[in-house]
């Protein structure tokens, strides 16, 4: 009976050693590196994996998002005289009950006869551009209703932080990219670029910049967030050998500012100073029309003419002034100085700054429409 005892003891105790080191091995086997182990990160963007202390990004996370989306986005083609003239991309935002509506940029529709819209079906149909404005460079473009295939979801820029996820997608080059997608971050946030809007007239936009590849004919594309909310319409890129990965896109709280005005046909009424100015940069235009500008002075604009009846007339601006600011804000070139007047409304007034005779001066104008 001793002896049956004793073995009892010992089997039990095996079996306790047993039990503490498999529950030990198991433990280390767990925290090991040598095992896998997937987790997201903390705004859900991408699964990451952990392999032999190697960290190691599976999956971009877009592709669900690319999907909820893709049919929004649309290319528009454009005809002069039946001819086809040129073709960038739009994205739908809106549908009533006859008509669905499409954001593009400005310059895709400029000069434009007759438009055609290719949907993500393959069913081309007619457009009819609506409205727009060329120095903010959108446009409104409306199909009928039940060609609509999806609608994108409005999202906000004011959570936009630098190198948050964002994707674009439009047609570049042709048709044959239809849709194309493409990924990237968030580069820089408020940038101000300065474009040509006219042979005379150049204007700052103040745009999201991303490293998103952008190319001829993405411009009207849609620009979304990591959850597939529309926050953007893309529409330049910086062309030269050097410069690589630089896009721009309009904010999509700035493309929608005057989009009720769009889709009645009706354009922007803009304030007018009455003046015809030249950049103080500009010494062989300041020196052909015989103007003095005082070295110290390397910024703003000078006045070459004053119309009458005008605003700036009324307020006792002259031929040869020098303005420096718009209420507290430097105008620093005839790009910026229309920037930051059509900030304001007709009707508003502002504090002129502006230099005479080597002296600073300030004067309070009414701004109005131009006649």
């Amino acid at each position: 009976m001793k002896k049956k005892r004793v073995s009892y003891l010992l089997i039990i105790i095996c079996c306790l050693v047993a039990f503490l080191i498999g529950g030990g091995f198991m433990y280390a086997l767990i925290k090991s590196p040598l095992l896998t182990k997937t987790t997201k990160n903390s705004n859900g963007s991408s699964n990451i994996t952990y392999s032999n202390g190697t960290v190691i990004v599976e999956n971009g996370g877009i592709s669900e998002s690319v999907a909820k989306v893709y049919d929004t986005v649309v290319m528009v083609k454009t005809y002069k005289n039946n001819n086809l003239a040129g073709s960038g991309s739009g994205v739908v935002y809106k549908k009533e009950d006859e008509y669905g509506y499409i954001l593009t940029n400005y310059h895709v529709i400029d000069g434009a006869s007759s438009v055609r819209v290719l949907l993500t079906s393959g069913v081309e149909v007619d457009g009819e551009v609506l409205g727009g404005d060329k120095f903010m460079d959108i446009a409104v473009i409306r199909i009928a209703a039940n060609n609509v295939i999806a609608i994108a979801k409005q999202g906000s820029t004011a959570s936009l932080t630098l190198g948050s996820t964002i994707f674009a997608i439009g047609t570049p080059v042709g048709e044959r990219y239809f849709n194309t997608v493409t990924g990237g971050y968030i580069s820089g946030l408020n940038r101000k670029v300065t474009v040509s809007v006219e042979s005379t007239s150049d204007w700052v936009q103040e745009v999201i910049q991303i490293d998103a590849a952008i190319n001829p004919g993405n411009s009207g594309g849609a620009l979304f967030n990591f959850n597939g909310e529309l926050i953007g319409i893309t529409s330049m890129k910086l062309v030269d050998s050097q410069i690589e990965g630089m896009g721009f896109a309009i904010k999509i709280e700035d493309a929608v500012k005057h989009i009720e005005s769009f889709e009645k046909g009706e354009s922007i009424k803009r304030p007018y100073l009455g003046i015809t100015y030249i950049n103080v940069t500009e010494k062989a235009a300041l020196n052909y029309y015989g103007f003095e500008v005082d070295s110290s002075i390397t910024e703003g604009v000078v006045v070459a003419k004053v119309e009458d009846n005008s605003a700036a007339k009324k307020a006792g601006i002259k031929k040869g002034d020098v303005i420096l600011k718009l209420n507290d804000d430097n105008a620093s070139s005839s790009a910026f100085l229309r920037y930051l007047l059509y900030k304001y409304n007709v009707g508003d007034t502002i504090k002129v700054t502006y230099n005479r005779d080597g002296k600073e001066y300030t004067t309070d104008v009414k701004l109005t429409e131009k006649k």
